[in-house]
């Protein structure tokens, strides 16, 4: 199957921009997507640009990502109210996003000094080395739908303050959010070409990245599309950071805290109307508490509202696009003919839009698709285990490593068993997050690199290794 092929089934569109409001199923004004003269120039700008921008003053590009921070943060009901309408987040989730934008592009301008500083290395007695981090070129960055502001600006706030220029493939059903995006970037005074959203269809992706110009390529999207991109990648020798799909464990012991336990996990969970690849997926409960994690859980969930996005009491909007909300259906249908016990919810709801009420499956048997696949929307399975070797047992049975969230007031005890867990990250007593002072990312089919802090910034440069000899002792 070639590259497009893989995007075009995984993300259910095509090579239009057309966009559908989730929320009232009508159709929002067309973009037009670019021609290919307009991606060609646009490639040429990146490289360009990129010789002048790498060598500007780092203190200089520092500025600029830190003006990037304060135009978000100017017009950040703008971009919030844009998200909500392409892609259905309740507001105040909009909101939020855009400020935590502002927020990574602020960590980079301050801290993008001693990130990039050079290493020195020991060496013989009359010779100084060191390693320095030097921009790579253009990078191009395949980004999805459900955070189409955060996905963007956590690669390119590091990428840019780096010396990259950066090329942006959004999804095709926010189109929008990628003008926005170009639109922040160059108000904050960063040169033209430096960055540039292409409007174009997934048919476009395996031609970027084959172009010679592209010197790295970063995807925030699903085990499909990352295995076509990352074959991509390796074939033509470029570095590239996957960042993939998840089924994160929530692990309830018997000594936790089960009151905070249920009340965080319902939010763990429905982060987003539970479109997050870092959302808590499979919900692993010691049998002690299970009783009382349910009860309380479901209480949880099922106070949740669901309604319109722009209303500032909606805690769970609707599903992105209509394949996905009935993908989502055909997965609960599927595990609850399997034996699962419907505990809340279940279905579609009879209501313009494309709704899904929060749902809770228990009893569920192993080989459905609530523990073998990800699932993206309002949907929790809960597992009963009898022990901790038990509760990692379940945990790690899973072919994707993303996050894990672990609760036990015994905190010695917990800091061992996170040593246990096959995943990139693992959160005690709090829910799975991405935060810009901390390496994120996953094993396994969850994809490879990490993002944000020091780890982040190094990700898309050359840490070129400089050896000086003492004249005097050549």
């Amino acid at each position: 199957m070639l590259i497009n092929e893989y995007f075009l089934v995984d993300a259910g569109c095509d090579s239009t921009m057309d966009r559908i409001d989730p929320t009232t199923e009508q159709p929002l004004d067309p973009i037009a997507p670019h021609d290919d003269p307009t991606v060609e120039r646009a490639i040429t700008a990146a490289v360009r640009a990129g010789r002048s921008w790498a060598n500007r003053p780092l203190r200089d590009r520092r500025q600029r990502l830190q003006r990037v921070a304060e135009q978000l943060r100017s017009e950040s009901e703008e971009y919030a109210a844009l998200i909500t309408l392409e892609m259905g987040k309740p507001i105040t989730e909009s909101r939020s996003e855009v400020e935590k934008c502002a927020w990574v592009c602020a960590h980079y301008a301050e801290h993008a000094g001693s990130y990039l500083a050079s290493e020195q290395l020991p060496s013989d007695p009359h010779a100084t080395t060191f390693v320095r981090h030097d921009p790579i070129g253009p990078v191009l960055a395949v980004m999805p739908w459900n955070f189409p502001f955060w996905q963007v600006f956590r690669f390119v706030a590091p990428a840019l303050v780096a010396g990259n220029t950066a090329l942006l493939k959004h999804a095709s059903n926010v189109p929008g959010c990628a003008r926005a995006i170009e639109r922040v970037i160059s108000a904050a005074g960063v040169p033209d070409g430096v960055f540039k959203s292409l409007l174009v269809g997934s048919d476009r992706v395996e031609s970027l990245i084959t172009d010679d110009r592209i010197k790295g390529v970063t995807l925030t999207g699903s085990e499909r599309a990352g295995t076509a991109v990352g074959g991509a990648a390796g074939t033509e020798l470029l570095p590239s950071v996957l960042e993939l799909g998840g089924s994160d464990p929530f692990i309830v012991l018997a000594d936790a805290d089960v009151e905070a336990a249920a009340r965080v996990g319902a939010r763990a969970r429905m982060i987003n109307s539970g479109q997050s690849c870092i959302a808590a997926k499979r919900f692993i409960v010691h049998e002690s508490v299970y009783d009382q994690f349910r009860d309380r859980f479901i209480d949880a969930m099922a106070a949740l509202t669901v309604g319109d996005p722009t209303d500032e009491s909606t805690d769970v909007g609707p599903q992105a696009r209509e394949d996905l909300l009935e993908t989502l259906d055909q997965q609960v249908s599927a595990t609850i003919a399997a034996g699962a016990t419907l505990e809340l919810g279940g279905d579609s709801l009879d209501r313009t839009g494309y709704f899904f009420e929060p749902t809770v499956l228990s009893d569920v048997p192993p080989g459905t698709p609530m523990t073998n696949e990800e699932v993206f929307g309002p949907v929790a399975p809960l597992f009963e285990v009898d022990s901790i070797d038990s509760a990692i047992e379940l945990a790690n049975d899973s072919p994707y490593g993303l996050g894990c969230s672990i609760w036990s007031s015994d905190l010695d005890s917990a800091r061992e068993l996170a040593g246990r867990i096959d995943a990139g990250s693992v959160f005690i007593n709090e829910l799975t997050k991405s935060d810009p002072r901390l390496p994120f990312g996953g094993i396994g089919r969850s994809g490879y690199g990490r993002e944000l802090s020091k780890r982040g910034i190094e990700a898309f440069t050359n840490q070129k290794t400089v050896w000086i000899q003492s004249a005097a002792n050549q």
